[in-house]
Order: structure tokens, then C-alpha cells, then sequence
């Protein structure tokens, strides 16, 4: 059973997420963390494209300086959903994390760059979150980073192209 879970106007990151019913209860620690956020702020998108710039500065370059906003929005999006499904019932939106990062590859992309961007989230949310941010949301997100790592790690180094 699925249901759509609405955070607030203006959340573009979160604007309509569909999730299984289950994964709505506070038994998902990412799936809370995520509505932790959302209620204290409109827009997570500039938070944490911030936080990956100050602590990645050669990422800003592989951005337009105008009309970035919206793919960076829509990257997040989309890396927020495969998140959540990752963290929950594994339906195939986490498959997307494979298939982005043979993407990002062509791009470009250092492959530690582009497992970075999951702890910057981890980390803007963490910020957020304060004293909210629990013993269980922390092991939650140490698991599932863990997990990630394990899955760009089968997925093969990246082949230069010649």
C-alpha cells in the first residue's frame, strides 16, 4: 500500500514523495529524518548544494553559474527518493544510485565526489535537526552510507576513456 507524503510548499526537494505507507511511521529513521527537515525548512536544496561546495569547491565548476538551480533541485530530488527507497522497501528507485553514477563517470565526476553528496546530505539534515537528530537516525545513516559505499564499490572503478 503506497501513499503520497506532502511536506510543506516550497520544499522542492520533498514536494511529493511517494513511499510505501510503512516506511511514514518513525520505525524509518531516514524516512524521519527526512520529515524532521521539513518542518523546519522551505527549501533544502540551496542547504546542502552549499555545504557540498564549501566542502568540495572543484563541484561548483561542473555547474552552470545561472540556471542551475532547478537541476540541482532535481538531482536532489531524485537522489532523496532513491535514498528513501534504499532505506525502506527497495521497490528499484535505488537502483538509480547504479545507474547515476556510470552516468556521473561519463560526466566526469570523481567517484569519491559523487559518494560525498549522500554524507553532505547526511549532513545538512544532521545540522538541521539539532538535538532532534537521534542515536537512531545517526546509526541509521552510518548503515545506509556504509551500504551505499558497498554498492559504487561493486559497481567497478571507473574506466578512463581513451
Amino acid at each position: 500500500m503506497f501513499e503520497t507524503v506532502c511536506f510543506r510548499d516550497g520544499l522542492r526537494a520533498f514536494a511529493s514523495v511517494t513511499v510505501p505507507r510503512d516506511m511514514t511511521t518513525p520505525d524509518n529513521p531516514i524516512q524521519r529524518s527526512f520529515e524532521l527537515a521539513a518542518e523546519r525548512c522551505e527549501d533544502l536544496t540551496p542547504l546542502v548544494y552549499r555545504r557540498l561546495f564549501r566542502q568540495h569547491p572543484e563541484a561548483e565548476a561542473m555547474f552552470r553559474s545561472e540556471g542551475s538551480d532547478p537541476v540541482k533541485g532535481s538531482m536532489l530530488a531524485l537522489t532523496i527518493d532513491a535514498i528513501l527507497d534504499f532505506a525502506g522497501e527497495r521497490t528499484g528507485h535505488f537502483r538509480l544510485i547504479e545507474c547515476e553514477v556510470s552516468s556521473h563517470d561519463a560526466y566526469g565526476t570523481p567517484r569519491p565526489l559523487f559518494a560525498a553528496f549522500f554524507g553532505v546530505i547526511a549532513q545538512t539534515l544532521r545540522e538541521l535537526l539539532g538535538t532532534d537528530w537521534s542515536t537512531e537516525i545517526d546509526q541509521a545513516w552510518q548503515n545506509l552510507l556504509a551500504q551505499i559505499d558497498q554498492v559504487l564499490a561493486q559497481n567497478g572503478p571507473r574506466i578512463p576513456s581513451s
